[in-house]
């Protein structure tokens, strides 16, 4: 079988040969004074069989060696997992049938042959989704030793594991396999054109004015095997980039911000108002009509969720506790004259230690008893006294001509006493009730406080871990 091969590759080098030595022979004879460009392009394609690999043994492979640069990212998909880019692809191979003399053809050392009369290594990258709106490039370069040089433009729609849990400061790795579609190891190998450092940070001709940055083109060659029997050879562009994150800085994370701080200073507003409900209430909506107008600009995805989703539902849990926690503040320190004393172990664990723990001196507390309005001492008495008095003054103008009863006297003092008495269970009452409105506004402002500094403490602890998350992320 191999005397076979070698024997028909033989005679077909004999006959190229001889095919060639006749035009020669024509040219001279004919005395034809055409171009030397014209005679090289003949006398390479007479003969020519551009269905065959071009080696003179079959048994050696061909030497593809490729080389990309990325020019511009187009466009990233997140809902598709589809990356976009355009490169710049080049390639060359030794083609051992298109070689020739120089000194034959007017020094000629590299000349310009179409795409379409020569073989070309059937090299695809695996990843292709569609068909990109590339240039069509319809000529390759032939050197004088055989080196054909392939260079063109490529428009890459591929698909691409996009992550997009950082957004918006991730940074995707795609990956573009070039690989022979047919042709095993053994009849086309595969190469890197420049070394791997030159490769990696390359950025001489990448538009950098995008959304995205190209960090680094990373590359790995490979070997694989299907069915355990043939084996290809791959060569991997890892193309690594990262989103600026400025524009989506400025238009999501600080009018959030700016509506969290809104919250927190809205705290400071009287808690027995109603101001401070209304007030929250107004945030809360705004907020809302916020991730509104905002959700067309976060990506959507079937497989997960980016952390600044999370960060917005949490922000409006956090609105809502603290309207919560006003609401229950404004409903203990109203109406307090509806309500009991306020119980003893409540007293002890608020008044007492709660104070201790959050520094709250007394002149704070005295500052809160001063803020209850002061009730009117003036009390209104009753006809009924005034009518007693009438009856005193006629008695005392009638005490000059007419004596009075011992029992008459007896009433007139038990009428007074039980209408002082009466003013005096009023006020009692008053003091009870003021008493237990003082206690129930210290009760509300020490927990309003307490509650505050705990509502604080978790913005802040939150706030603080996402943003050194996202510092992370965007300087690594």
């Amino acid at each position: 079988m191999t005397m076979s091969y070698t024997g028909l590759w033989t005679l077909l080098l004999l006959m190229l040969a001889k095919q060639r030595l006749a035009y020669k022979l024509y040219n001279k004879t004919s005395g034809a004074m055409k171009p030397a460009l014209i005679q090289l392009s003949e006398y390479l394609m007479a003969g020519y069989r551009k269905e065959v690999r071009p080696v003179k043994d079959w048994q050696m492979p061909t030497n593809v060696s490729i080389d990309v640069m990325v020019y511009a990212i187009l466009n990233v998909d997140e809902k598709n997992q589809v990356l976009t880019t355009y490169i710049w692809y080049r390639q060359h191979w030794i083609d051992e049938f298109l070689m020739w003399k120089p000194e034959e053809f007017d020094n000629i050392t590299r000349i310009s042959i179409p795409t379409s009369s020569i073989w070309v290594p059937d090299i695809l990258i695996n990843e292709f989704v569609d068909v990109g709106k590339s240039p069509e490039i319809p000529y390759v370069y032939v050197c004088h030793d055989g080196e054909v040089q392939n260079y063109k433009p490529i428009q890459v729609v591929t698909a691409c594991s996009l992550d997009i849990y950082n957004f918006p400061f991730d940074v995707q790795n795609c990956t573009l396999t070039f690989t022979s579609w047919l042709h095993t190891i053994r009849d086309i190998n595969i190469s890197l054109w420049r070394k791997p450092e030159q490769v990696k940070y390359d950025k001489s001709i990448f538009i950098n004015q995008s959304e995205w940055e190209l960090l680094y083109v990373l590359t790995h060659f490979k070997e694989f095997s299907i069915d355990g029997k043939d084996t290809y050879a791959e060569m991997k562009f890892n193309v690594v980039i990262r989103r600026r994150p400025l524009f989506y800085a400025v238009n999501l994370l600080l009018p959030s911000i700016f509506l969290m701080v809104m919250d927190i200073i809205g705290f400071y507003l009287p808690p027995d108002s109603g101001e401070r409900v209304s007030f929250k209430i107004t945030l809360l909506l705004g907020y809302s009509v916020f991730l509104i107008i905002v959700s067309d600009t976060l990506p959507a995805t079937a497989i997960g969720t980016p952390l600044i989703g999370v960060y917005f539902v949490v922000c409006m849990a956090l609105l809502l506790i603290s309207l919560t926690e006003t609401i229950l503040i404004v409903r203990l320190v109203h109406k307090q004259d509806l309500q009991p004393h306020v119980p003893e172990w409540l007293k002890d664990l608020v008044l007492r230690k709660a104070t201790v723990l959050l520094c709250i001196h007394s002149k704070k507390l005295q500052s809160i008893q001063e803020s209850i309005t002061e009730a009117p001492r003036h009390v209104t008495t009753s006809g009924k006294p005034n009518h007693i008095n009438s009856d005193n003054a006629k008695d005392s103008d009638k005490s000059t001509g007419i004596s009075v009863t011992l029992k008459e006297n007896a009433s007139v003092v038990e009428s007074i006493l039980k209408e002082i008495s009466s003013i005096r269970q009023h006020l009692e009452k008053r003091d009870e009730y003021r008493d237990i409105a003082k206690e129930w506004l210290q009760v509300g402002y020490i927990l309003d406080v307490l509650l505050f500094r705990v509502y604080l403490v978790a913005v802040l602890a939150y706030s603080i871990t996402l943003g050194t998350l996202w510092s992370v992320w965007q300087y690594a």
